[in-house]
């Protein structure tokens, strides 16, 4: 049996080793490394893929949160709401600029951000949501577009771990994660169902006058060459990277679909042990599992962790601190025991390998080592 890893990036490689090198060696021999076609012609592909009006390639997904905020025009002090259970970049960009992150709780069931808690959380400053479509599926987003329409609210929503999952509204239209909010970001990093080799990300919007402005934004603020109608930042996604995403954005569906059977299979198996809780799943929303996340209720967390190590199984915990709790963001607004449902999943939660190259023997052999 193969190594077991969290993401088998090299065994994924070599299944589209010739489609990866010929796009790398068409850049180094264009030697177009900054924007250039490559780039452009990654661009027009995402944009069909997801079908977002607009798409705007930067530097990382980090860097597309903080454009997207930087485009809206907001003040000093102006509140976000996000959720506390979460990477710390979706706060991090809100806190860098000089506004102020308004973290909620979230669901237990499906772990992404409650509506009643957004409803709670608003006040008179209150500007913008951002809901992070955790794991791999989105958030409850017509409630959420319910209620920023209803307080004049913009949406962004953080779609770095979901790309790729479809939400169906009620009146059964159907839009992929990213592309329902006034903006949506996606990351490119490497461990991502699309991922690069290296750091990338990209920006969605339906918006023509906020397209325009977050281009210029992520390079230096210009619309006109040298001249700057706006304070901006460098991120862009180079040509390389533009180059490896390109050659696997046509095999994304496969990959959602090997992900899928990964987690049936892990469902499948592991639903009848009373000490676990499998990842829920959000009614209007597919999954694709960018994680395979378990609740541990039942016995000893962090002991299972270690035992599936020591069967060299790797297993993660995302995330073991809530952003309440965190060190950088300490706010006399905010004490333990303030968030009840992200404090215990962050005690409870444990990821299993996924990834679009586990086999059946791998996956018999994690199955086997977590019942034990």
């Amino acid at each position: 049996m193969k190594t077991i890893q969290m993401v088998d990036l090299q065994t994924q490689y070599q299944r589209i080793k010739s489609e990866i090198d010929t796009g790398i060696r068409e850049v180094i021999d264009s030697t177009e490394f900054v924007k250039g076609p490559k780039v452009s012609q990654f661009q027009e592909h995402l944009q069909t893929w997801t079908g977002s009006r607009h798409i705007i390639p930067v530097g990382n997904g980090t860097d597309a949160l903080q454009i997207a905020l930087m485009s809206l025009g907001l003040q000093r002090g102006d509140e976000v709401i996000t959720p506390t259970f979460t990477f710390i970049a979706t706060a991090e960009v809100v806190a860098l600029l000089g506004l102020t992150p308004v973290v909620v709780d979230v669901e237990w069931d499906t772990m992404n951000i409650s509506v009643e808690a957004i409803r709670r959380a608003i006040t008179p400053r209150t500007k913008a949501i951002v809901p992070v479509h955790l794991f791999g599926q989105c958030a409850n987003m017509e409630a959420i577009m319910d209620i920023a329409k209803e307080h004049h609210l913009y949406v962004i929503e953080d779609a770095c771990q979901a790309i790729g999952a479809q939400y169906t509204f009620s009146d059964g239209t159907t839009r992929q994660a990213g592309t329902m909010g006034h903006i949506g970001c996606t990351s490119f990093f490497p461990s991502k169902n699309l991922g690069c080799y290296g750091d990338g990300g990209a920006i969605y919007t339906q918006d023509d006058a906020l397209a325009e402005r977050m281009r210029a934004i992520a390079n230096h603020g210009m619309v006109v060459r040298y001249h700057h109608d706006y304070i901006g930042v460098n991120s862009r996604l180079d040509a390389i990277q533009a180059a490896v995403l390109d050659a696997k954005l046509p095999h994304l569906h496969e990959y959602i679909l090997s992900r899928q059977h990964a987690a049936a299979r892990y469902d499948e198996a592991l639903g009848g042990d009373e000490r676990l809780i499998l990842p829920g799943r959000d009614a209007h929303s597919t999954h694709v599992f960018h994680q395979y996340t378990l609740r541990v209720v039942g016995r000893d967390r962090d002991a299972l962790k270690e035992q599936l190590l020591q069967a060299g199984i790797p297993a993660m915990v995302y995330y073991p601190v809530p952003l309440h709790m965190q060190k950088a963001y300490q706010d006399p607004r905010y004490q333990e025991g303030d968030f009840p449902v992200a404090e215990r999943l962050a005690q409870c939660v444990l990821s299993l390998p996924m990834h679009t190259e586990l086999d059946d023997e791998q996956l018999q052999y994690i199955i086997e080592h977590v019942l034990a």
